[in-house]
């Protein structure tokens, strides 16, 4: 079994310890209910035709139809799909949205390819999965190096082939093709959120707040944006190319233009800013550490490096399981990436919904909204990890499982059968 999806697995194997769960139930959850994997074939600007492996996975939809992202990578592969899915399984449980997980993936590096062949490749993914996706089966959204427009074109792709507009077919859309206000800053709303709802619990009240970013995407980028504005002070940024500390504090908006200026963070280094290493970044001095990037960042090889006493997990999957076991001893506390990043999930929902109903909401109920289910799902989380004694991401687990295990367990287990 592939280590990623065999330390996802662990993780619901520790949790099962602290709830009451029919064996039953774990043998359904230990499997993805569907995999599909196709070849891609798309013809190239040159004339040339090149294929691309891809997958989807619904893990399980006992909860409901299957939700999950669509990511374009060239490292992707099977497992990591299916343990992403896996992750989204329990996410929605989560937070109690009437979804199961999935995940999808295209093995390419999108940055070598035109503007229309990277059309070309999208609407091929639809076509290929149209069969297995659909508004009250499978619903994916954007994820790594897809974005809305992305999702515009698959989403117009699936009309075509069902002949009738289909927009709850995927979320993430742009605003003009029935996406929704609020979407592109969820994930880091939904951790500012969480981080604002457990300031006092967390012990960050009236401290310095000193924040490091990993990761200056989408979400890395709203984070240090949201925090900043709220008297948090930003001392480290890293993206794929760098890394730049400064013990004054950075300003996110400056940062990020200076990203986009010269492609890297480290184009603001200078006047007070130091580039610095990956390590060194992990060993600044700060209350929160936020990784934003991409899988099994922070590991046993680094995770003794960190000194942060809180880290809020925006990435999916950033801490192994090893690097985990290193920061419970250190006493750190890690908001995990089933709840800490929900916030684009619970807002990829919200879109489906007014999708399904033509009405949309105002920014203001979708923040409300928003802020509502992270606090309530937070608190509950909170308390059961001080109820029981384990960690944030045993907690999170156990939550979902009661959640996933109430929903199995009505359709009957071997008691009510042999009862």
């Amino acid at each position: 079994m592939d280590e990623l999806l065999s330390g996802a697995l662990s993780r619901l194997d520790e949790a099962a310890k602290h709830v009451e769960v029919d064996s039953e139930v774990l043998e359904k959850l230990k499997y993805a209910k569907e995999t599909l994997s196709v070849r891609l074939s798309v013809r190239m600007d040159d004339g040339s035709r090149r294929s691309f492996p891809a997958w989807r996975c619904r893990y399980d939809d006992t909860r409901g139809p299957t939700k999950g992202g669509i990511r374009f990578h060239p490292s992707s592969n099977v497992e990591e799909v299916t343990t992403l899915a896996f992750w989204m399984t329990f996410k929605c449980a989560v937070m109690n949205l009437p979804y199961g997980g999935g995940k999808g993936a295209v093995k390419v590096d999108p940055h070598s390819l035109s503007k229309s062949e990277l059309e070309r490749l999208s609407r091929a993914y639809v076509q290929a999965f149209a069969g297995m996706i659909g508004p009250d089966r499978d619903i994916p959204a954007p994820d790594v190096y897809t974005n809305s427009m992305i999702m515009g074109w698959m989403a117009d792709e699936y009309s075509s082939i069902v002949r009738q507009p289909s927009p709850a077919v995927i979320t993430g859309k742009p605003l003009p093709l029935g996406g929704s206000l609020g979407r592109d800053d969820a994930t880091a709303r939904g951790g500012y959120y969480l981080i604002k709802h457990l300031e006092e619990d967390l012990g960050l009240a009236g401290s310095a707040k000193r924040v490091v970013v990993q990761g200056y995407g989408n979400a890395g980028f709203h984070i240090a944006r949201l925090l900043h504005a709220d008297g948090y002070r930003i001392v480290g940024i890293s993206d794929s190319r760098g890394a730049i500390v400064c013990e004054d504090g950075l300003d996110p908006q400056a940062v990020q233009a200076a990203k986009e200026r010269g492609g890297s963070v480290t184009a603001y280094a200078g006047n007070g800013v130091r580039k610095v290493s990956d390590d060194e970044l992990l060993g600044t001095g700060c209350e929160i550490l936020v990784p934003a990037a991409l899988e099994d960042q922070i590991h046993k090889g680094n995770a003794g490096l960190i000194k942060a006493r809180i880290v809020l997990e925006l990435a999916n999957g950033p801490v192994t399981p090893d690097a985990d076991r290193i920061l419970e001893e250190a006493g750190t506390i890690v908001l995990p990436d089933i709840l800490a990043n929900a916030g684009g999930v619970t807002v990829s929902y919200f879109e489906w919904v007014q999708n399904r109903q033509g009405y949309y909401w105002n920014l203001g109920e979708i923040h409300e909204r928003l802020r509502v289910i992270m606090e309530t799902e937070g608190r509950r989380v909170w308390d059961m990890r001080s109820a029981k004694g384990i960690t944030m991401r045993t907690a999170a687990y156990a939550h979902a499982l009661e959640r996933l295990s109430k929903a199995i367990a009505a359709h009957g287990t071997q008691p009510f059968f042999i009862g």
